[in-house]
């Protein structure tokens, strides 16, 4: 890949504060319960500023497109702390003027008028993880927030200025009917966000939920009827689908991570932050994993030693790791796209191209690319696995 085209890759930025109240019983994210000293905020954010200056050492120079604080429960570090990370990102690295900072937040660990500190110290986005609107859903899910906070936390929001935001919310719950899924969609439609996060409920490996199953988990039948019945209530009130649990109101797409799932570049800072950098010195494609847990992170004695792993992707891997990400998207991918993000010719996608279209799995857009049908979009991952290296 020639470097003028590296340079061309968007970069992004994501912040990793790994520490929540409690853990869910159905998160497999690297998140961590408060020590009872609490969270060691001055010293993680002094990391967190030597990890970025180590990392945009392979950047060549390119500007910071957006950046996405995540968790864990970021709004457990006061306005300030994040205040002095994007003062820090600014002395660093050139941001783009219009870049979308965004803040995940839990409506129960905040307080009243928080976002407008938040808003002041750069802020100009917000993700809510409210999950359901049902109070006996949100026990069952370990939750510690209550429906009131959700509209207290909206209502915050918007007069901060910040209309900019996601409500992230689950359906397939355990003992939830049909008619409760759609009650949440509803009070969510009601509240007006940009941006609506829908997904299912999974049982991860290693999670309590997967040692021990919640009673009554809606069968894979019933899931899907959730799903199509939720999709097509959203898309009545204007929330268009763009990616297979991502829902955004007429130009509010989530900038950042539409960045992922077009393959751009992003650096990860912060525990277990994970980064992929495409090096403009020779057009390489580099993932970087850093320490996952906070205290090993926060103990080793220089940056370089918070890095846990650095790997190639090898270019036999890369077609996969493109289609894993794009066909996430309804708008999928077109040729120009895959070359400058990978730096391989197109031809190297004619046999699975072939195959998925064969299967009905993908279809040629009319302006030219591929996206998946509906019914690849129904069976993405038998889709993506045809792009695995032979």
């Amino acid at each position: 890949m020639r470097p003028a085209v590296t340079r061309e890759i968007p970069l992004a930025l994501y912040v990793h504060l790994p520490w929540c109240v409690r853990k869910c019983p159905y998160c497999d994210f690297n998140s961590h319960a408060v020590p009872s000293a609490g969270v060691p905020q001055q010293a993680y954010l002094a990391a967190l500023l030597e990890d970025l200056e180590l990392a945009l050492a392979e950047s060549g120079g390119r500007e910071i497109a957006s950046i996405f604080f995540g968790g864990g429960t970021p709004s457990l570090f006061a306005p300030q702390a994040i205040r002095e990370v994007l003062s820090g990102v600014h002395r660093l690295a050139p941001l783009a003027a219009q870049a979308e900072v965004t803040l995940e937040a839990n409506p129960g660990t905040l307080e009243r008028g928080r976002f407008a500190d938040y808003a002041a110290a750069g802020v100009n986005r917000a993700s809510l993880g409210a999950q359901s609107f049902d109070a006996r859903k949100l026990e069952v899910l370990g939750r510690i927030h209550t429906v009131g906070e959700i509209d207290a936390a909206v209502a915050d929001l918007r007069a901060a200025g910040i209309d900019n935001f996601n409500l992230d919310l689950m359906y397939a719950l355990p003992r939830q009917t049909l008619s409760e899924a759609l009650a949440d969609i509803e009070r969510a439609i009601e509240l007006g966000p940009a941006h609506i996060s829908h997904y299912q409920l999974t049982l991860e490996p290693e999670t309590p939920f997967a040692t021990r199953p919640p009673p009554g988990l809606p069968d894979e039948d019933t899931a899907f009827e959730m799903q199509l019945a939720c999709q097509e209530r959203l898309a009545a009130a204007g929330y268009a689908q763009y990616e297979v649990s991502a829902y955004a109101a007429p130009a509010r797409q989530c900038l950042h991570n539409l960045n992922y799932w077009r393959f751009g570049d992003y650096l990860g800072i912060g525990a277990g932050a994970h980064g992929k950098i495409t090096r403009a010195a020779d057009g390489r494609v580099l993932r970087t994993a850093r320490l996952p847990h906070p205290i090993r992170y926060l103990s080793a004695a220089t940056p370089a030693g918070r890095i846990a792993e650095t790997r190639e992707v090898a270019a036999a891997e890369l077609p996969f790791e493109f289609c894993l990400n794009a066909l996430r998207l309804h708008e999928g991918f077109d040729a120009a796209s895959f070359e400058s993000r990978t730096g391989l010719a197109r031809s190297v996608l004619e046999r699975p191209l072939a195959l998925a279209q064969a299967r009905g799995l993908l279809a040629e857009r009319p302006g030219g690319g591929w996206g998946p049908t509906p019914l690849g979009r129904r069976f993405l991952n038998d889709l993506q696995a045809l792009f695995l290296p032979q």
